[in-house]
């Protein structure tokens, strides 16, 4: 078995990327629903209607973090997004409900 492309990412460092403002891609796999009632700010919705754009704009060398509920199905499409070409890619911890959690001011609705 392959070792995962890509890496763990800790609410605390994602914190940090965003204060220091710091380039990254940050998409959002949940539901249009749940994203519409609180996403992190500067996300974008990922489904697949809308996967062909990120792969014709999203910068492949930026780090790129996926976001789901919990932090399980945000691995897989982490792994596939990968694969896709894309050399810095980050599975949030623990997901938008841990994120939520632990940064409540950090939400946007």
């Amino acid at each position: 078995m392959t070792p995962p492309s890509f890496q763990h990412l800790t609410p605390e460092a994602l914190d940090e990327w965003l204060t220091a403002d710091a380039p990254l891609t940050l998409v959002d796999i949940r539901d249009p629903m749940s994203f519409a009632n609180g996403h992190i700010p500067g996300s974008r919705h990922l489904d697949n209607d809308s996967v062909p754009a990120l792969l014709e704009a999203a910068p492949r060398a930026q780090p790129m973090v996926v976001v789901c509920y919990h932090g399980h199905s945000s691995q897989q499409a982490a792994d596939w997004l990968a694969g896709q070409g894309f050399s810095r890619v980050y599975s949030l911890d623990g997901g938008f409900t841990e994120w939520q959690h632990r940064h409540p001011d950090r939400v946007e609705r």
